[in-house]
């Protein structure tokens, strides 16, 4: 029985440096050069967990060992086992989250993937908004805001991948519940692109804490 410990953004990472060694290996020959990437693809990978038992550290370490988009494929669908997977949320639980939102639209919650999920999203298409539920410190935060398309790519400030763009505009109290601001940033327009892109959520909390102050 494996013991889940990786979550989907730490997934994403380990792809990303699977990525750069098989790059590396198709363009480069020199054996002292191809050491220090497997040396420097191994200690990414280990960097980015606290506290591993040596049995998952052996593993996150395997990763350098393989010389083959074969092998490494098969590594990393090994590796989906340890997988965390998105907290088991109910429609109830989303619609207490947004207490204002009238016919609130919800995601199609079966047809989730909730292993590479790191922030459940949905657009609702009729009213431009976009709907974020996150799981912060036990419990789910929900934000609201409309999202208006650019039609243009550059880089989503949650995944930081050149990505199809719109604006999310979020409302927040400022001094006073009679007081509001607001906070935008560009963000994916897809929203299973962005979770299968995200390897960082550090700017990702950081907007939607700043939004719920």
């Amino acid at each position: 029985m494996h013991t889940p410990f990786i979550h989907n953004h730490q997934y994403n990472y380990i792809v990303k440096q699977a990525e750069f060694l098989l790059k590396t290996l198709r363009s480069v020959v020199d054996p002292k050069v191809l050491d220090t990437v497997r040396y420097t693809v191994s200690t990414n990978a280990v960097g980015i967990f606290e506290d591993l038992t040596p049995e998952k550290k052996q593993l996150l370490e395997q990763l350098s060992t393989y010389n083959t988009p074969h092998d490494v494929q098969q590594y990393l669908n090994q590796l989906k086992a340890y997988l965390i997977p998105y907290p088991q949320v109910t429609a109830k639980q989303i619609q207490k989250l947004f207490p204002k939102a009238k016919k609130l639209k919800l995601p199609d919650l079966e047809s989730i993937n909730y292993t590479h999920t790191t922030y459940l999203r949905w657009i609702d298409i009729a009213t431009s908004r976009l709907f974020i539920v996150y799981p912060h410190e036990g419990k789910f935060l929900g934000i609201e805001g409309r999202l208006a398309a650019t039609n243009k790519k550059g880089y989503c400030m949650f995944c930081h991948r050149h990505q199809e763009l719109g604006f999310y505009n979020v409302k927040t109290k400022a001094q006073s519940a009679d007081n509001f601001a607001s906070v935008g940033q560009y963000v994916c327009m897809d929203d299973q692109a962005c979770n299968e892109s995200i390897t960082d959520i550090s700017m990702l909390e950081k907007f939607l804490l700043a939004t719920v102050k």
